[in-house]
């Protein structure tokens, strides 16, 4: 290359020819290192690309391919993979349902769930935790009566703390609690939502909750369920229902009758039949115990309030004259009515002159009750004039009628003949 430039450069001096040959070799190298690094990195960018496409198209959406979390990703990706991963976590996350504010207090910093039903032996301590700021507590009846003997309950800034000692059977039943929420002023209960658990505080010696009363009146009445309360203090232990006259087992069906551990037997239909004296037997390991007996009394419940209507036996009297109002109320048999009169002459002071009957008639086929009301007035004067008000009053309700009474001084004149 230097000899086919010779004739070129032969009228330049020998110091400027050494200088050119340098710059152009330098210029060589140059030229030489750019081709060699272009080949170089169009060598390496066909396997990354390739590399790229394939993960893309063997990768669906939202699915992580094994060994992909050991491979650092492109800052590009890395940027976008927290939103694509964020937003359906965010839209497909259930609530979660709110916890219970009632716990079981076992030990300091022990604490345990109490569930529908809770099993303890008598004489063993309680000890129960309620979240919330203002809480109250419902205990069975007969410990609110006892006070501040065996039953404590201290409130602290974030919970309330129950505390039963010394237990016994008579202490089994339901302990619930709830928070009331205050903002400002304003506080609401919260009882929807409230924390509850039935006890049993098991006594092998007492299978049944004691009770003082030996004998329990019980109505049945005929529009409701009748509720037997022989709760027991064990949940395993079986119960039956009996009559003591004539001595025989209650047949218990789960529709008429049924029973709760929780509760005692439920009368679903009471009917005459049932009336009398009953009780319920308890069974465990071969023991047997009877509870309170309960004397069951029946009475026919009305269906509906009365519906009266009143008639005087004259609407316009003479002063002196006698006249009487009768209300009358048609029900089911041996439904009690209860009568009470308004009249002009209570402001004068007068008594009421009332008789009362209630007869069973049969009309279209039925037996009914007519009960009825009669209220007398003699020697009419000017101030027995005005409005006569019955009201009959049974089990469900009070039903009203009224009539006006006219108080003259003279006969009314009739027409002469033509």
């Amino acid at each position: 290359m230097i000899q086919r430039f010779r004739p070129f450069y032969s009228h330049i001096g020998s110091r400027s020819l050494t200088m050119d040959l340098r710059t152009l070799c330098f210029l060589s190298c140059c030229l030489f290192i750019c081709v060699l690094s272009a080949e170089t990195q169009e060598r390496g960018r066909a396997p990354k690309a390739q590399n790229k496409k394939g993960g893309k198209a063997a990768s669906p959406e939202g699915v992580s391919l094994p060994g992909a979390s050991g491979r650092r990703k492109p800052k590009s990706e890395r940027r976008q993979q927290p939103l694509q991963k964020k937003t359906p976590v965010e839209a497909a996350a259930p609530s979660a349902p709110a916890p219970s504010i009632l716990t079981r207090v076992l030990g300091r910093g022990h604490f345990q769930k109490v569930g529908d039903s809770l099993s303890l032996r008598a004489g063993e301590p309680l000890e129960l935790r309620c979240r919330g700021k203002v809480v109250h507590w419902r205990v069975p009846e007969y410990l609110e009566e006892e006070g501040e003997g065996r039953l404590r309950t201290k409130h602290f800034s974030q919970h309330s703390r129950l505390q039963l000692v010394n237990s016994t059977g008579a202490d089994t039943g339901e302990y619930s609690c709830w928070a009331r929420d205050c903002q400002d002023a304003a506080c609401t209960e919260g009882e929807d939502r409230q924390g509850k658990t039935f006890i049993f505080f098991t006594d092998p010696e007492e299978l049944f909750v004691p009770t003082e009363n030996y004998y329990e009146v019980v109505q049945l009445r005929s529009h409701q369920p009748a509720l037997l309360p022989c709760q027991v203090t064990n949940p395993l232990a079986q119960v039956t229902l009996h009559r003591e006259f004539p001595p025989e087992e209650v047949p218990v069906d789960g529709t008429d009758i049924s029973f709760d551990v929780k509760k005692g037997f439920t009368i679903h239909r009471p009917r005459a039949s049932l009336a009398g004296s009953l009780f319920c037997l308890a069974s465990l390991r071969g023991m047997r115990q009877i509870s309170t007996k309960y004397m069951l009394i029946y009475i026919n419940y009305p269906s509906s309030s009365p519906k009266p209507t009143i008639q005087a036996s004259t609407t316009s009297v003479l002063l002196g004259e006698n006249f009487s109002v009768t209300c009358t109320v048609l029900s089911e048999p041996a439904i009690a009515v209860d009568f009470r009169w308004e009249y002009p002459g209570q402001k004068m002071g007068r008594p009421p002159y009332v008789s009362e009957r209630a007869d069973v008639v049969h009309r279209e086929g039925q037996a009914q009750q007519e009960a009825g009301s009669t209220l007398y007035v003699e020697e009419a004067r000017a101030g027995d004039a005005g409005v006569y008000t019955c009201r009959a009053t049974n089990l469900q309700g009070t039903g009203m009628a009224t009539t006006r009474v006219h108080v003259t001084r003279s006969p009314p004149v009739s027409p002469a003949p033509s």
